[in-house]
């Protein structure tokens, strides 16, 4: 992306926050953003910063997305090759069988044919110059010294011609592509030990409260941290590299804590859980205020998860470091992005869904998922203002939803294949609804 395809696409994304968001959401009289607009807001922003680029080896490359075309290296394949095990053959039969252990693939050029000849030859083997046709095993027998065909030979069958696949120079797949298991098993073939790409954007996460615990049961007014142990692998299915993951505390040394981090992290992106609303321990707006940040979605009109925000932190006018994800020359200017959700489990889960999911694709180049519906099976009541996001059960082209679909509640979603997107005054049976998959169940970051 060039300089001026970035600052245009975050120009994008500045002018949907400027635009009059619809009512709903926060409470208290706040206009959150509406839940559609919210997700286009970080896809904007995520396609308005300039990634940096690698080199990293074939192993190493699977997640990402390549920064260059793939052009092939050599011809595929790289010279003619026998497609089965059999005989390769020279003019019509009878073939008199030469002698030896014929060819196998890996070996030396072998010997050309003379026709009425045949040599025994493996799968993937170079074919011998003035080779007719290759005859599979079963198609053929022996008879002393001589080799008749069971069916007619046609000229050319069982040949992988050299280039068959491609020719040198050809464009195998363009820049943008995502490399999954298939494109490292075609980068190899085509010659390739390692790929340019855009690395996963780095991820670290800062979880706020003092009433977390991280061990035992729940007592004495204190909770099981539920958010540390879920959201790192969630966060690495979605693509992104976590590179840590800290506790905070509520107390002024945490938010004075909290502001070293957003401001200082060499992540790309900060996740923070909880102390987005307006209580008197809820850091992240005052934090965010005194980081000089951009709040691009403060609050959507979702439940749950309706005081989730997007922000945008770092000096854009500083073309050396600002736009340039993952150059961290100097942390304390870099652009970064922070996607607070809130402290409740179902909540911040719907917030993963809502910001940070479309946010990490856009970063990393990844295209946007393809959006597909399902019939729910059953009425599902709705919010008077806001989309409800309601775990479900996908069977075939339906949707079943579960129940434990409370802010607090991780009970359905763990069950849960996806979340419906119910709009506002709910669905009824058999009415098609947006479904968004959740990472375990849609193949991860290689979707």
């Amino acid at each position: 992306m060039t300089p001026t395809d970035a600052e245009h696409a975050l120009d994008q994304a500045l002018a949907l926050v400027s635009r009059t968001p619809e009512p709903g959401g926060g409470g208290g009289g706040h206009r959150a953003t509406a839940w559609p607009r919210a997700r286009d807001i970080a896809v904007h922003a995520g396609s308005g910063v300039r990634s940096r680029t690698h080199q990293v080896a074939l192993a190493d490359a699977l997640g990402e997305v390549l920064a260059e075309p793939l052009d092939a290296l050599t011809d595929l394949p790289s010279f003619d090759t026998s497609a089965m095990d059999g005989w390769a053959v020279a003019g019509p039969g009878p073939w008199t069988v030469r002698a030896g252990d014929g060819v196998l693939a890996g070996s030396e050029r072998p010997e050309p044919l003379v026709d009425g000849e045949a040599v025994r030859i493996a799968t993937g083997a170079r074919i011998p110059g003035d080779t007719t046709a290759v005859v599979r095993s079963e198609h053929c027998r022996e008879s002393g010294t001589q080799l008749f065909a069971g069916r007619p030979v046609h000229t050319g069958q069982d040949i992988r011609p050299r280039g068959q696949e491609c020719r040198s120079g050809d464009l195998l797949l363009p820049a943008g592509s995502l490399v999954t298991p298939a494109v490292l098993g075609l980068a190899a073939a085509a010659g390739y030990d390692e790929l340019t790409t855009r690395p996963r954007p780095r991820v670290e996460i800062l979880v706020l409260g003092d009433e977390l615990l991280t061990e035992g049961r729940p007592h004495d007014g204190l909770i099981r941290d539920a958010l540390s142990p879920m959201l790192g692998p969630w966060l690495t299915r979605l693509g992104a590299e976590v590179i840590g993951t800290r506790r905070l505390g509520d107390d002024p040394a945490g938010a004075e804590a909290l502001l070293e981090a957003v401001t200082t992290s060499c992540a790309d992106v900060v996740v923070t859980t909880g102390g987005t609303a307006s209580g008197p321990v809820d850091h992240v707006h005052p934090v965010l205020r005194r980081a000089g940040a951009a709040l691009l979605v403060d609050g959507v009109a979702v439940r749950p998860g309706h005081p989730m925000l997007l922000a945008r932190i770092g000096d854009r006018t500083d073309d050396s470091v600002g736009d340039r994800i993952g150059d961290r020359t100097d942390d304390r200017n870099a652009v970064r992005y922070l996607v607070g959700l809130p402290g409740n489990p179902l909540a911040a889960v719907s917030g993963l869904l809502t910001l940070a999911d479309p946010l990490l694709r856009a970063l990393a180049g990844r295209r946007r998922r393809p959006r597909y519906t399902a019939t729910v099976e059953g009425d599902v009541p709705g919010h008077p203002y806001d989309t409800r996001l309601v775990p479900v059960l996908l069977s075939g082209e339906h949707a079943v939803p579960l129940r434990y679909n409370g802010p607090a509640m991780l009970r359905g979603v763990a069950a849960a294949d996806a979340l419906a997107v119910v709009p506002p005054h709910g669905a009824r049976s058999g009415q098609e609804l947006e479904i968004l998959d959740l990472p375990w169940a849609s193949g991860g970051c290689f979707t």
